[in-house]
């Protein structure tokens, strides 16, 4: 009998792919097949374990761990209203074991008290259907509260959009249970009061969330910790500095400022001019900061002192910019077709459209095959083999 009742619901969440509202009907087809008893509770008691098998699609260790929180239900029939209702919201049968696996609580949530209430709210705010199940989905915990309506009403202007709430939401799983008179508004008041605006804040947010939800003297510690980087409030590099120094220890950000030093050989004040400019640079791993400085000053044969004037170059690709445009600017020169003596840190600046009109069409008859190498060169294939390749043609 628990399986045909399985069957049913699973049937009626199948209709949740259809367009439109679907929550009446699936409620007038539990209704009647309830009365028709085909799906009346087991007069031993409620297998809740096999309902979730059964019916929401759990596996049984899912279904074992989930049974512990919902021993006091006495018959499916909440559970039931509740599928049927999240049916009708836009989940479907595939969407049901994840979410309840998450949250088995779900199931014992009323209706007509809470869950109706929570989507006639989330739409007043502009809410899609797809945007409710997606919502459910990623914080199944969240939706059964009524209080995530107000709380959506504060983050989406806040965020800027509904995408770029559930960005934060699917990295930070506490954002609707943070406490927002503690500690999101006071944090929110005072990073606007160090000069970042909305965007900056979102952005700021999505990359580190807990920023957030943190201890406000926690956030005041970061701004000041990146004042003493060099990087005021007001500054337009104080959201990189932000993420940067975010929840990182003063030792660690010292032992990392070393390993700048040493790997670039940079005195105390080029290091210092690089983190006020790049703030980004102290948060890139050991490796990729290595691997720049062997190719930087050991390859290209470029000076500390001009990198730390210009570290923006510390953040473009090395196997998808650097290196290939570097090869591209030898090549030419090699073979005499470079007009002028552009630097390699113009070459490396210029937008993709710039790099290709003045360093790689002008050159089609005497290189026709130099777009195809650097192109094959930005893929992180070895590109010095189409520079001998091309010398030997040229020859």
């Amino acid at each position: 009998m628990l399986r045909l009742r399985g069957r049913i619901v699973a049937h009626l969440l199948s209709f949740s792919s259809t367009s439109g509202p679907a929550i009446s009907p699936l409620h007038r087809l539990l209704s009647a097949s309830a009365a028709a008893g085909s799906i009346s509770p087991n007069p031993g008691g409620f297998a809740v374990e096999e309902y979730l098998v059964d019916t929401c699609g759990l596996t049984r260790p899912q279904a074992f761990n989930a049974s512990t929180k919902l021993s006091h239900l006495k018959s499916p029939a909440n559970p039931d209203a509740v599928l049927a209702f999240l049916a009708g919201v836009g989940l479907s049968g595939a969407d049901v074991a994840p979410v309840v696996a998450k949250d088995p609580q779900l199931l014992c949530a009323k209706v007509d008290k809470t869950l109706a209430p929570v989507v006639d709210g989330l739409t007043g705010l502009g809410l899609s259907r797809s945007d409710i199940a997606r919502l459910v989905s990623l914080a199944p915990g969240g939706f059964r509260r009524r209080a995530i309506v107000s709380r959506l009403h504060y983050y989406l202007p806040l965020l800027g959009s509904f995408q770029n709430f559930l960005r934060l939401l699917k990295r930070s799983s506490h954002l609707l249970s943070s406490d927002l008179d503690k500690a999101v508004k006071p944090n929110v008041v005072f990073l606007r009061e160090c000069g970042l605006g909305g965007c900056d804040i979102a952005k700021l947010c999505i990359r580190v969330p807990r920023m957030l939800s943190t201890n406000p003297e926690r956030v005041r510690a970061m701004v000041a910790c990146a004042e003493r980087l060099g990087v005021p409030r007001g500054s337009g590099m104080l959201r990189q500095a932000l993420q940067a120094v975010a929840f990182r220890s003063e030792e660690k950000i010292v032992a990392r400022l070393k390993y700048l030093k040493n790997t670039f050989g940079w005195s105390d004040a080029e290091a210092s001019i690089v983190v006020r400019r790049y703030p980004a640079v102290l948060g890139k791993s050991k490796e990729s900061l290595k691997c720049r400085s062997e190719f930087l000053l050991s390859e290209v044969g470029l000076e500390p002192m001009s990198i730390a004037h210009q570290p923006v170059i510390l953040s473009l690709s090395l196997e998808g910019r650097l290196r290939p445009r570097y090869y591209v600017i030898k090549f030419l020169k090699e073979n005499g077709l470079l007009d002028g003596d552009p630097s390699f840190f113009t070459a490396v600046k210029m937008t993709e459209k710039v790099f290709m009109e003045k360093l790689i069409s002008p050159h089609k008859e005497a290189a026709p095959h130099l777009a195809e190498d650097y192109a094959t060169a930005c893929k992180g294939e070895v590109p010095t083999n189409f520079i001998f390749r091309w010398t030997r043609n040229r020859l």
